[in-house]
């Protein structure tokens, strides 16, 4: 994607209508952490701007990217005053959110991922579910896009249930109370009142958030009639890496909030405990039948959720179905683990390490 502006973006004089309802009046704070997204930042803000809702600030916090990211950035801000830049020397999400959260202006707070794209009516759907009082947290389904071979595989594990369990953002078809949603949208006095993002937390952070929402006695709705398509990681090993610090991750909430554990939380941390075993047994002789017993399940579980994923892959791209499977799995259960293990260390915690999303 070219670093020029295109044609859609301008004034926002030009974009607002003449004379909104009070409630199209209503300023609603937009906020975009990104780090050398210079293929896509271009592209998210015009799926931003372009909001039927149009009054907006728009916040983007960079942290310091390297790529021409801020250029594309200070471009758009100059012919459209409602995008502002922020800086992040952090480079780690949470305290991209605090930072935003603190320059906030608006009534409501909608994250929006810089390598996603909305419908022009996503920020108008949200902030009505919340203007109802009755939600927390609002958010939509995540409908992941490839654009390689296993980027395509990858998106296609990634809405399947045999993938991460009952997050049904991934896959929802009906509206319904959840645990969690993906890029949230709140009260801006609410995240406030909790305190905004755990700075410490450096993967994981919404999910941490969104369970203090909860504990705060509020809902949070999926809405699956609201879109989000989002860049999937487009390789089998950056898969893993991502899925392998979002276990990190889940170990430091449920160090911070033991209650909040789920079996699908646990299920990949178990399936790897189960496999290391069972790989010990297939070494000796007589315990190589126990070991292929307990290998069994997820080899089951795997071949289950291939045959009922790879018709939504076309060509030879269905070959990484399989093993995206085993990519997103495998590098969640370790990920645990290994987060566990430093923590038994007294190495736990967050790292800059952590620090990707």
């Amino acid at each position: 994607m070219s670093g020029a502006v295109a044609a859609p973006f301008q004034a926002a004089s030009a974009t607002a209508r003449a004379d909104p309802a009070p409630d199209e009046a209503e300023l609603v704070t937009v906020v975009i952490p990104a780090r050398n997204e210079v293929g896509t930042i271009e592209e998210v803000l015009r799926s931003v701007l372009g909001q039927t809702h149009a009054e907006l600030q728009v916040l983007v916090v960079d942290g310091c990217s390297q790529d021409g990211t801020r250029e594309i950035v200070e471009r758009i801000a100059a012919i459209d005053p409602r995008v502002e830049l922020l800086t992040n020397p952090d480079r780690v999400i949470p305290v991209s959110l605090n930072l935003a959260e603190a320059s906030a202006r608006g009534r409501w707070l909608v994250r929006v991922d810089a390598h996603s794209r909305i419908a022009d009516d996503y920020v108008e759907r949200v902030v009505a579910h919340l203007r109802t009082g009755r939600w927390g947290g609002v958010g939509g389904r995540k409908n992941a896009r490839g654009h390689t071979p296993q980027g395509r595989a990858i998106a296609a594990v990634m809405g399947s249930p045999f993938a991460q369990g009952n997050s049904v953002y991934h896959y929802g078809t009906e509206a319904q109370p959840v645990d969690h949603v993906p890029f949230g949208a709140y009260p801006l006095d609410l995240v406030r009142e909790l305190g905004g993002w755990t700075e410490a937390q450096l993967v994981n952070e919404d999910y941490e958030f969104d369970y203090r929402v909860r504990r705060a006695g509020h809902e949070l709705l999926f809405d699956p009639t609201v879109e989000i398509d989002w860049d999937c990681r487009q390789s089998i090993g950056a898969l893993f890496r991502q899925y392998r610090r979002y276990g990190a991750g889940k170990v430091q909430t449920l160090r911070r909030h033991p209650e909040s554990a789920g079996l699908r939380h646990l299920a990949a941390p178990a399936m790897v405990a189960v496999l290391v075993l069972a790989g010990v047994l297939l070494l000796r002789r007589r315990t190589r039948r126990l070991g292929l017993l307990l290998a069994a399940p997820y080899v089951g579980l795997v071949v289950a959720g291939t045959v009922t994923t790879v018709g939504r892959v076309e060509g030879s791209d269905r070959i990484w179905v399989g093993p995206a499977f085993v990519a997103l799995h495998m590098g969640w259960g370790s990920g645990f683990w290994s987060e566990v293990i430093a923590g038994l260390r007294g190495r736990g915690g967050a790292r800059p390490s952590l620090a990707s999303s």
